[in-house]
């Protein structure tokens, strides 16, 4: 007999391309060394961040305090308070912004975050009205994707494409091409955005907080990869914060993806509304998360931290997987948006024989694991080649695991164009 779900057990049961991705991962674990994982968005272990971490565990074991934190109790449902103290403190004196605990709220992971929020701002309202989320520029986020608990949820445009030289190109905001309705709840950009490493420039942030304030609603921006931590940017860029900005961070790239820790910064009306939320979905937050890096927000040694490992941790990395890039597809047309930030690569192939998907198929076969860049196109109305020309390839794992993988893959494509 075939299990009847409700609505909402339709919904979000069905196959979708994060579910694809977690599967992915999980199959990596389970193989371990069988197989060569260029498509999750697992961040890579930096030794100097995993000695850190060890150390701070050990202190938490010893600390009957610390312990019962971490452990013991529950946590407010807005998340830790004594990290909310501290990472508004953090915030204001780094940058000025004018906040405090009470305009940030935690979450089991920014996922987590984004489909409280998403749903809390969009989708049916009482009144029969429907509005969605605007992505105004797409390739974006795969988690975007299906977090809405109704159907065309976002609605995104094409962007600009600058040839910047023969091999190099960068998205930009088609601002002619924006129409912000009545029907739009809010504005969502990711900087820097994952599948493309693109970092929207200040100018184009700014216009786009001035359109969200004329059309009173929010700018939501998704800095999981970026300011102030864990920073992986290669780019100058300038964080922007105010009443009208809904920002969300995360602890996972730091080199935390385990303990599912979400960040949102907002204004304290919205913030109230995610905490009741949150004690209805989960009761509270989980505090493991908040208490290892307790000392570094305090301190604001956090921020350093970023600037001086993961930087030049994965800008290494970033280097040597263009190298082999560029020579293991010489003589392939191929195209690589210009890495700004986070730690993917976003490889274009104009005219490819077959769909990035049937590439990314066969290259699962060879226990090569990629993702499809057709994934990473919600909301998007017109069907558009190039989403099925472009495969997002992660550069954080080992370097011999990155190396092994990005040959396979060129291997692939090469014989697509003999």
């Amino acid at each position: 007999m075939k299990n009847k779900w409700s609505k909402f057990g339709e919904r979000l049961s069905r196959p979708t391309g994060a579910a694809e991705l977690m599967e992915d991962l999980g199959l990596v674990a389970a193989l371990k060394n069988n197989v060569l994982l260029l498509g999750g968005g697992n961040p890579g272990n930096i030794p100097e961040i995993q000695v850190l971490i060890r150390n701070r565990l050990a202190e938490i074991a010893v600390s009957e305090s610390s312990s019962i934190s971490m452990f013991g109790s529950y946590s407010h449902p807005k998340g830790d308070i004594e990290f909310r103290k501290g990472l508004a403190s953090l915030l204001e004196s780094e940058y000025g912004w004018s906040l405090t605990s009470e305009n940030i709220l935690l979450t089991n992971g920014s996922q987590t975050g984004f489909f409280l929020l998403f749903n809390l701002l969009a989708g049916e309202f009482s009144d029969g009205g429907f509005k969605k989320i605007l992505l105004p520029v797409t390739p974006e986020y795969i988690g975007y994707t299906d977090v809405g608990l109704s159907d065309h949820m976002f609605v995104s445009y094409r962007p600009e494409i600058e040839e910047i030289s023969e091999r190099i190109f960068k998205y930009r905001v088609n601002f002619d091409a924006l129409q912000i309705g009545n029907d739009i709840a809010a504005i969502c950009v990711s900087r820097p955005t994952n599948p493309t490493g693109n970092v929207i420039t200040d100018q184009e942030l700014r216009k786009l907080d001035e359109l969200a304030r004329d059309a009173g609603i929010p700018l939501v921006i998704d800095s999981a990869y970026g300011l102030p931590f864990p920073n992986i940017m290669f780019t100058e860029a300038t964080p922007l914060w105010n009443d009208n900005v809904i920002m969300t961070m995360s602890l996972s790239k730091l080199g935390l993806p385990g303990i599912r820790t979400g960040i949102i910064i907002a204004k304290e009306e919205l913030i109230g509304a995610m905490s009741n939320i949150t004690a209805v979905h989960s009761l509270a937050v989980s505090s493991a998360g908040p208490v290892i890096v307790q000392p570094w927000i305090d301190s604001g040694e956090i921020i350093e931290i970023s600037r001086h490992h993961v930087v030049s941790f994965y800008k290494n990395k970033l280097q040597i997987a263009c190298e082999i890039l560029k020579r293991e597809l010489d003589g392939v047309p191929f195209k690589v948006h210009v890495p700004e930030g986070a730690f993917f690569l976003w490889l274009w192939l104009p005219d490819l024989p077959i769909t990035s998907h049937e590439l990314y198929k066969r290259l699962k076969e060879k226990k090569v694991f990629v993702m499809s860049g057709h994934h990473f196109f919600p909301g998007l109305e017109h069907k558009w080649q190039h989403q099925d020309e472009c495969l997002r390839l992660s550069y954080s794992q080992d370097d011999d695991v990155v190396a092994a993988g990005l040959k396979i893959v060129c291997e692939e494509i090469r014989k697509l164009y003999v």
